[in-house]
């Protein structure tokens, strides 16, 4: 009887973890323009979709090339993180997609900017092409703290 209630307890604790699943929205950054979330948080962590650098008010890629989509894009995460209420410092992990390899030292500065200690894992992509003629993509990664967990 003791193994069967044990077993009982875990089924359940497990079904209601496996289960939590939390959409992240906010008018500060672009509103998708396909069917996803901006962010989704689960388990402990948040999963901020990939972000172009969309301005939020006209939904449309921001002018000043690489350099600009870059920092719109950190701003548009930011917002996002700001929704669940975590900050950039909470992100654990970053995939960087860009168009042209060669505009690496300028992802880093940028970035850089916008991390600045306990940097979090990263992976940086080299691709043909992105959505809406976008020369970059980030998506993250947050660790939501035991404070946050609580609300």
């Amino acid at each position: 009887m003791k193994n069967l209630l044990t077993i009982c307890v875990l089924f359940i604790a497990n079904l209601t973890f496996a289960q939590h699943k939390e959409i992240i929205k906010t008018d500060k950054a672009p509103v998708p323009i396909a069917p996803y979330s901006q962010a989704i948080k689960s388990n402990g962590f948040v999963f901020v979709a990939g972000q172009i650098g969309l301005d939020p008010a006209t939904r449309k890629l921001v002018e000043g090339g690489f350099e600009a989509e870059t920092v719109r894009i950190m701003e548009n995460i930011k917002a996002i993180l700001e929704a669940a209420d975590l900050k950039l410092s909470d992100v654990v992990n970053t995939t960087i997609y860009i168009k042209d390899i060669n505009n690496f030292a300028k992802v880093n500065e940028i970035y850089g900017k916008y991390f600045t200690g306990d940097f979090p894992a990263r992976t940086t992509i080299g691709v043909a092409n992105l959505p809406g003629g976008a020369n970059i993509e980030i998506a993250v990664v947050a660790a939501v703290s035991h404070q946050t967990r609580r609300k």
